[in-house]
């Protein structure tokens, strides 16, 4: 076995944390349940998106990430930027010479929320539960985990059996999140795996305790003091992650003092009022976020790749980028970030040109008779934008749209069938893991589909192939040239319309301190920071 043990605790250091000013009024909990929870440090965060349930095995998106870093840990965590894989429930881990069995040795003062140990018997339950499941973090661990093959050697030392050598395994650890399996198992009914009551109460070890879930307003935790990690020396002792879907709402709420932090990726009307506020701070930060519309290419005229390559050249990126979004974000023409390896530079990806498209059009065999759907996220303006610049651009070509406005819940849950994923959706692809497979891999390998991630719904056995070959190299060359130039043939069968990456601008109330950003959860785990 090799060690590849890291037991400094780099992260107590709290190197890079980005510190800020002065104060502003605190905000009120959100629907805190008695005076003294109003009274306490509450940080708020007003999130677009609903928390529809709490299980960390259900849902693998940015949009509901804060509930995963604060309720639950993971075996590693990825912190900092850039990011930086760190030892977090286990205190190290160890690999076969083949590359096949992961051993990793549990820290001795994890406990549950109740007060329970955490002990490898509850993460071999937290794989079975994921597999059995087979939906959100699922499509990490399936192909390459068997049900049945994790084991607890010992109270404190489990085992990872994989059954071909993974590249990006260890980058996918801190997905694995935790859950008390005696918890789990006592709420469970009728082989559910305890979904129904996991969707609305925590079996983790976090940082934080649930104090209340309302799908319909948000969810609130209290600081755990018992969480294996240190505590800085200041730190929240609630957060209220508040669902508010208007942006207009948002913007003003942060202003005047009423949330401490918004989701970090906003229009440039908006950033534009925060940063003339002289209660907000602008923290930026290079990302790793994708905005891509997917295309369903299962289904007519979408599987025709003439018109999807004419569709991607009638969506006017400058338009977007440069008049909408003012320079925000940059072109990113393929399902890499360019600022991360397996990026192919030598892509120059579609450009709009109505003319071209035209005659691109013209070569299809199918024949375009009904109107395309466009489906955007409700309370994101900049996804509406885009379906709008998206029907103009197919206006020209003489094909009719329809845009239609859904949540997110309901939208990622279509998209888990090729049947119901509508024509064409807008929507971003975070840093979930620092691995080109979170974004080539997980979106155009076939054997992924059924998570909303494979949206697009491609298919080429070529493509299959190479990533296939990137996951399952362990030179980091290989595993470079084989994601390229599986995303060249991605871009040039115009799988999807690639537009941008971007920036994170973080915005929070000036009292806030201590924030520490990573693009793995987009600057949503609170246990760093504080008010001041």
């Amino acid at each position: 076995m090799v060690d590849s043990s890291n037991t400094r605790d780099r992260f107590v250091t709290r190197r890079g944390l980005l510190k800020a000013g002065t104060a502003v009024g605190l905000a009120p909990a959100a629907f805190a349940s008695s005076a003294q929870a109003q009274s306490a440090s509450t940080f708020v965060f007003a999130n677009p998106v609903e928390y529809d349930t709490l299980d960390p095995h259900t849902v693998f998106d940015y949009s509901r990430v804060a509930t995963r870093l604060n309720f639950y840990d993971g075996l590693y965590r990825w912190l900092d930027n850039p990011p930086t894989l760190t030892p977090w429930l286990a205190e190290s881990h160890t690999v076969s010479d083949n590359g096949l069995v992961y051993r990793f040795k549990l820290r001795a003062n994890a406990k549950f929320h109740d007060g329970s140990p955490v002990t490898a018997e509850d993460v071999v339950y937290t794989m079975e539960r994921t597999l059995g499941i087979n939906k959100g973090p699922a499509v990490l661990f399936s192909p390459i985990i068997k049900p049945g093959s994790t084991k607890a050697l010992d109270a404190s030392t489990v085992e990872f059996t994989l059954t071909r050598p993974s590249a990006a395994f260890m980058s996918t650890v801190p997905e694995i999140h935790v859950v008390n399996s005696k918890l789990v198992k006592a709420n469970t009914k009728d082989n559910d795996w305890g979904q129904p009551w996991l969707s609305r109460n925590v079996a983790g070890s976090g940082s934080y305790k649930l104090e209340r879930h309302d799908p319909a307003v948000g969810v609130i935790g209290v600081r755990n003091p018992d969480h294996f990690m240190p505590w800085p020396a200041k730190y929240v002792e609630r957060i209220d992650l508040r669902t508010v879907r208007e942006q207009s709402t948002q913007v003003l709420g942060l202003i005047k003092g009423d949330y401490h932090s918004l989701d970090g990726f906003l229009p440039a009307d908006a950033l534009d009022r925060l940063r003339k506020a002289n209660t907000v701070q602008i923290i930026e930060q290079p990302s790793m976020r994708l905005f891509i519309l997917h295309l369903n290419n299962q289904r007519a005229p979408l599987n025709d790749v003439h018109v999807r390559r004419a569709i991607s050249m009638a969506f006017d990126y400058k338009g977007f980028i440069t008049d909408i979004l003012k320079d925000t974000a940059v072109r990113n023409p393929a399902p890499v970030p360019a600022n991360l390896w397996g990026y192919p530079k030598d892509v120059k990806g579609w450009d709009y040109d109505i003319d071209k498209a035209k005659a691109e059009l013209a070569k299809a065999a199918v024949k375009i008779d009904r109107p395309l759907e466009i489906h955007t996220l409700v309370g994101l303006s900049q996804t509406e934008q885009a379906g709008q610049i998206m029907q103009a651009g197919l206006r020209k070509l003489g094909i009719e749209s329809k845009i239609v406005a859904e949540t997110w819940p309901t939208l990622s849950g279509k998209a888990r069938n090729n049947e119901t994923t509508p024509d064409i959706w807008t929507n971003w692809i975070s840093t979930l893991y620092a691995d080109p497979q979170n974004w080539v891999g997980e979106m155009y390998d076939s054997k992924n589909w059924g998570n909303w991630k494979t949206g697009s719904y491609y298919k080429n056995p070529k493509v299959d192939a190479l990533i296939e070959k990137a996951v399952t190299s362990t030179d980091q060359s290989v595993r470079d040239a084989a994601y390229q130039e599986a995303s060249r043939i991605v871009v040039d069968e115009a799988a999807s319309v690639f537009i941008y990456n971007t920036k994170w601008y973080g915005p929070f109330a000036k009292r806030v301190q201590n924030v520490r950003f990573c693009p793995v959860g987009n600057g949503q785990d609170f246990r760093w920071l504080n008010l001041g």
